[in-house]
């Protein structure tokens, strides 16, 4: 009985030995890093779609004077989107591509628009383009609704991959005055020929009385001008000493994350014909808008085995909005109204950003060895940055700190960032703009972009 036993199970054994052996091993599953249809074979004909969200939490010391909805606020804390954003684009044909964002920014408490908070998102692009050739990007051509500028690459800065906590305002200089946070209908033509990347754009420039803000009276400071429309014209020029900078859309990178080896001399400028007025009840001047810049931009990696890297910006910038121009602004403004010897409009955080005259900027980023904090928790990069002015308004040098930390928990995609601010208060004293204080201000930003 024993053996029959034996003589039945043991090729049974064997049987489930050899089927257990055969048993194909599973791979791990793979990730997906973008949503991206293709339709063509090779993938060279696509439609792609992207999403990234800023949510800040901001603590602020408030400038003198500051008002919450009409009560004294020395100290604000708040949570807002800085950004949120859709994108869809892609490229149709060997020749013919699409850009579209829809999203919103600056969403806080505060938010409004014709009493609707509601209101708020909008189209940010919308634009067609054309390349010339299928095998270069020497010539693209392109119109639509669109961030495309002159001036410096921070006037048309890709917001997912900024190295700091944010761009220099500063550089989209007419923001939310005669464009739409920074984007104009255009037309423009943009290419790299060999080493040198360029781009020309002609816009048609909205009027200051469609911004939704109530508008300054005319005066002996320069503001935009109330009557009369004009185009504007732009340049933006690039020499790339090492790697190209990509061309798929306009916008342009702030931090490769040792991904490429960069390093621009970069210039450009924005003009446009009586942009600006100046005058009282019985004369009315104009004045022409002559903005230019010229900077440095490095971004390499340092040691490609340990994953180390570099970034780093050094620009001057010339500004003549006209005389005597200057306006308040910094991002998510937690406060509404100011009382005492302050200009209106600079309670909160804000700060003399814009202005006739001289400014430099400056940054610098190390990026520490990759999985610093282990293994799928990432890395660090340290920062600072500095914005100083020497503004016809103000009676001093402004000059405008940063120092963070970004926690690149899975590089760009997800980040967290710890910003702290520093920046000067100006007094009124009679029509002089008098520095009397500083103020801070500390931001927490967690980032996802897909």
């Amino acid at each position: 009985m024993r053996q029959k036993f034996l003589v039945a199970i043991i090729p049974l054994l064997f049987a489930g030995r050899v089927a257990w052996a055969q048993e194909p091993v599973k791979e791990p599953a793979k990730e997906i890093d973008e949503l991206r249809l293709k339709l063509n074979e090779t993938g060279s004909h696509y439609l792609k779609a992207t999403f990234s969200n800023q949510i800040w939490f901001k603590f602020n010391d408030s400038n003198p004077g500051t008002q919450v909805l009409g009560e004294p606020a020395n100290q604000t804390f708040d949570i807002g989107l800085r950004r949120t954003r859709v994108q869809f684009y892609g490229q149709l044909t060997d020749h013919v591509s699409f850009y579209f964002q829809f999203g919103q920014n600056n969403f806080n408490f505060l938010t409004q628009n014709a009493g609707n908070r509601k209101l708020e998102v909008f189209f940010h692009d919308a634009l067609a383009e054309y390349k010339i050739s299928k095998t270069n990007n020497h010539l693209v051509l392109g119109g639509g609704l669109t961030i495309a500028n002159g001036l410096s690459r921070f006037s048309q800065p890709s917001i997912s991959t900024i190295m700091s906590m944010d761009v220099p305002v500063f550089a989209q200089a007419t923001v939310d005055q005669t464009d739409e946070f920074s984007r104009k209908l255009s037309v423009y033509a943009r290419g790299q020929l060999g080493k040198f990347d360029y781009r020309l754009v002609m816009s048609d420039p909205f009027p200051i009385t469609t911004n939704g803000q109530a508008l300054a009276p005319i005066s002996s400071n320069a503001t935009f001008a109330q009557i009369g429309h004009h185009k504007q014209y732009q340049g933006f020029f690039m020499w790339n000493f090492f790697d190209k900078e990509s061309h798929v859309t306009p916008y342009m990178t702030g931090a490769y994350l040792g991904k490429k080896r960069v390093f621009n001399i970069e210039g450009g400028f924005i003009t446009q014909k009586n942009a600006l007025w100046t005058g009282d009840a019985t004369t009315t001047n104009f004045h022409d808008m002559n903005l230019f810049s010229v900077a440095l931009f490095y971004d390499t990696p340092l040691n490609k085995e340990k994953g180390t890297a570099l970034n780093a910006y050094l620009g001057y910038f010339d500004t003549n909005y006209g005389p005597g121009y200057l306006r308040y602004n910094n991002a998510m403004n937690p406060a509404t109204s100011v009382t005492g010897s302050y200009l209106a409009g600079t309670q909160g955080n804000a700060f003399p950003m814009f202005g006739t005259g001289q400014q430099i900027y400056a940054q610098v980023g190390y990026l520490l060895k990759k999985d610093l904090l282990g293994e799928g928790h990432g890395t660090l990069m340290p920062y600072a940055t500095l914005q100083s002015a020497k503004l016809d308004r103000l009676d001093k040098q402004m000059n405008v700190y940063d120092v963070g930390v970004n926690w690149l928990i899975k590089g760009h995609n997800s980040k967290i960032t710890l910003d702290y601010q520093n920046r000067p208060v100006y007094e009124l004293q009679g029509t002089d703009l008098i520095r009397s204080d500083r103020k801070g201000q500390v931001v927490l930003q967690y980032q996802i972009f897909f």
